[in-house]
């Protein structure tokens, strides 16, 4: 069975933002600032390539984002984030 074109895209995709979230989780626990450095680096490329994808992935309709908030649940969400930083 061959793995359809848009699977392999969402799979990449996925793996993508998985490395992402290492990059932001490692960047801050180095001290080492030439590691620091480096992983900077490949996480910004990593952004770049995930972008480049994700745009393609759009224009093939293999990924439809949600639709924009509406200013009510924007509202929601900031009057949720003032009271949890008030207690």
């Amino acid at each position: 069975m061959q793995m359809q074109e848009k699977t392999m895209v969402n799979d990449i995709l996925a793996g993508m933002n998985g490395e992402l979230v290492r990059y932001s989780e490692m960047i801050p626990q180095t001290e080492n600032k030439e590691l620091k450095a480096t992983l900077k680096q490949l996480r910004n490329a990593c952004e770049m390539s995930q972008e480049e994808l994700y745009q393609m992935a759009r224009e093939k309709a293999y990924y439809v984002p949600a639709d924009k908030a509406g200013q009510e649940d924007i509202q929601h969400v900031k009057s949720l984030f003032s009271q949890s930083s008030m207690m």
